[in-house]
């Protein structure tokens, strides 16, 4: 009889924890090559079709070594060559291609577990994207694997494409400015820095969550997208027990000052002529005494800082120092302890043991925050997000998991945002109670989609498809029930796109020609049903049956484990509506010929086991007169800039095929 061997769990993979370049330091090449521990994809299918291929090719990856610059197919790495198996995957080498694409699998395949950890599901990428004749985008095809590709660019720079719906590495020759720090001329390869990679996977996993986080309405739109990608790099950082054992040990347990794992992309940052990294997220190098200081938080700036990388990094030191906070508050017995009630330790080294203890404490608070910055996009609105709705976001959605704030991470969190200014338009304190996201409470509200969950599917079914989707189930609890069983990746996709256009019929169906659920439907989520006698919102298309159009954007469903093995399962969709309205002049305040996207749109979240409504994120209605002309006087700035014309505007009115062409291209380019 045969003997049945289970898959293993992980797959072990060397790779460097930083970059090529610690590895040339004494002092640093101790932890700079770690092993990551990937989720195991095994080889085959049941049905014996390969499912881990060379490239590598897995079921979310697939790694394309193509250098256009040489015209040259680098051969693929095969990971599951017996060899090397049993060795952790290649050597760290900076000349080897295989191990580049070694490299760039183990990093994104980390960040896409930290997500799913995070989220409560698989995740996915956006759709591939087409463009409709009114100049719209529709990515309604699906995408399984994230391209990525090694050595696609000879330039400094890297980024993800929503276009290709993949990530370009580039590789480039240092600068000679700082030879003691990097051999001029050396060739530096962005494909083998985790913080560069896990960035631009970040990107990735965020446009294929919220495709409208891309469009760029205020100045907190692209620099979301830059502070959430280096937030997510920062803090996996912190899952590198080495690193922290030994960056715990030389700070003395005090992340404040300086170390490596505040900073970004260290041998990227050198090579391309700046002192130290290219972005550090709690201090910098004092360019007349050369000597690192800790940034002190400055109110003014989120005023004043526009550019997306300088304000994403506000947002970014913001959260890096709540985590700092949750850390000195956790380590603060083990001081005492370990210093007879004074706190402060003697002069020398730490001893191993307090060593493992502060890194232990370090960890769990850095996976915490990681944990709930991820969680909180769940809580986010559709469009238009703002770092005033990311606190609320990250409020909220700590709350769900853990109700009991014994630790007070969430004071910590408001905290780091305060000393920065970034205060919610649409609260009046700064209390947990006021920022958390307001639970349904007013029966018509809590119930008013009941009638849909009641609703049978089949019964209703207007064609094939979606007597299809009936057959998903009577009611989406149901359906994202069902979804807990589905492996197949394309299904996950496939059956909430076929189901949102089905809940956006219900809706009409058993809402819009309901008086009373209309209005209470219109007050709760801020979507307009049908023009107010007789008069329209201008911009805002009507369909044949008289209402206005609105699209349900997304529906997704999440498990997570909360609290005292409290276990936390909702359903998620969001609805949004767009009215194109005219740029204004900024002299003389007329409109233009130019013209914009606004949109507005709410998430609903529901309790997954009675489909009541808990929450209702409703802060952009589309008739939001003041939000509307902020994003005009955003809008008229940007319409003569080179970044707006460029990379967000309308290429030509028949042909809309440039209206997305590559904006993470610019943005990560050198001198941006």
């Amino acid at each position: 009889m045969e003997t049945y061997i289970p898959d293993p769990v992980f797959r072990r993979l060397r790779g460097y924890a930083f970059d090529p370049s610690l590895s040339l330091q004494l002092d640093t090449v101790i932890f700079n090559e770690i092993t990551f521990k990937v989720r195991w994809e095994g080889k085959t299918y049941p049905d014996g079709k390969d499912r881990f291929k060379r490239g590598p090719i897995s079921d979310y990856l697939e790694i394309i070594d193509y250098d256009p610059a040489s015209k040259c197919f680098y051969e693929p790495v095969d990971l599951n060559d017996e060899r090397l198996l049993a060795t952790d995957g290649l050597e760290p080498s900076e000349s080897n291609p295989l191990f580049h694409q070694q490299m760039v699998y183990a990093v994104a395949m980390t960040t896409i577990q930290n997500f799913e950890r995070a989220l409560g599901r698989k995740v996915l990428w956006a759709g591939k994207k087409t463009y409709k004749p009114d100049g719209e985008i529709d990515d309604e095809d699906f995408v399984e694997r994230l391209r990525i590709y090694p050595h696609a660019l000879r330039q400094p720079n890297a980024y993800y494409s929503p276009q290709k719906v993949s990530l370009l590495f580039g590789y480039f020759p240092a600068s000679a400015d700082a030879p003691e720090l990097q051999m001029p001329g050396g060739m530096v390869f962005t494909c083998l820095s985790h913080d560069i990679i896990a960035h631009e996977t970040t990107h990735a996993l965020l446009d294929g969550m919220h495709r409208r986080f891309i469009e760029a309405n205020h100045p907190d739109t692209l620099a979301f997208h830059e502070a959430f990608s280096d937030i997510v790099a920062l803090f996996q950082h912190f899952t590198f027990p080495e690193v922290l054992r030994h960056q715990i040990a030389k700070t003395r347990g005090d992340l404040a000052s300086q170390n490596i794992l505040g900073e970004l992309a260290q041998q990227f940052g050198k090579a391309i002529g700046n002192y130290g990294a290219l972005r550090e997220a709690i201090g910098k190098v004092n360019p007349e005494t050369k000597q690192w200081e800790l940034l002190k938080p400055n109110p003014e700036d989120y005023l004043t800082v526009f550019e997306p990388h300088a304000r994403g990094s506000i947002l970014v030191a913001t959260i890096f120092d709540a985590f700092l906070s949750i850390y000195k508050n956790r380590i603060s017995d083990l001081l005492r302890i370990a210093t007879n009630g004074t706190g402060i330790l003697p002069d020398g080294e730490i001893l191993p043991d307090l060593v493992n203890r502060l890194a232990d404490e370090a960890a769990k608070s850095a996976q915490h925050i990681l944990g709930i910055c991820i969680r909180a996009l769940d809580y986010c609105p559709p469009v238009d997000i703002t770092f005033g709705d990311y606190l609320r976001a990250i409020i909220t959605a700590d709350i769900d998991v853990v109700p009991d704030d014994t630790r007070n991470y969430r004071v910590a969190i408001i905290e780091a945002f305060r000393r920065r200014g970034i205060y919610p338009r649409d609260v009046r304190n700064l209390s947990v109670e006021s920022l958390s996201w307001k639970e349904i409470t007013e029966p018509n509200q809590k119930g008013l989609f009941q009638s849909i969950a009641d609703k049978d599917f089949a019964d209703s079914a207007e064609d094939a498809e979606l007597k299809d989707t009936a057959r998903i189930g009577r009611t989406l609890g149901e359906f994202m029930k069902l979804m807990d069983y589905e492996k197949d990746r394309r299904e996950i996709y496939e059956k909430p796109r076929r189901a949102r256009e089905f809940v956006r019929k219900l809706i009409k169906a058993t809402i819009f020609n309901d008086s009373n659920q209309r209005n209470a439907f219109e007050k709760l989520t801020g979507i307009k049903c049908l023009p107010n006698r007789g008069k329209q919102i201008r911009g805002l298309e009507i369909d044949s049956e008289g209402f206005y159009e609105f699209e349900i954007h997304s529906l997704r469903g999440a498990r997570r484990n909360g609290q005292d093995g409290k276990q936390v399962n909702q359903v998620i969709f969001s609805i949004t509506q767009k009215r194109e309205v005219s740029i204004k002049d900024k002299e003389t305040d007329e409109e233009t010929g130019e013209k914009f996207i606004f949109r507005g749109g709410t998430t609903l979240i529901f309790n997954l086991e009675d489909l009541t409504l808990r929450y209702a994120i409703n802060n952009k209605p589309i008739d939001d007169r003041e939000r509307l002309e902020r994003h005009r006087a955003y809008h008229s700035q940007l319409a003569n800039q080179s970044l707006y014309a460029t990379y967000f505007a309308k290429s030509d009115a028949k042909d809309f095929k440039g209206k997305f062409r590559e904006p993470f291209a610019i943005l990560h380019g050198i001198g941006n």
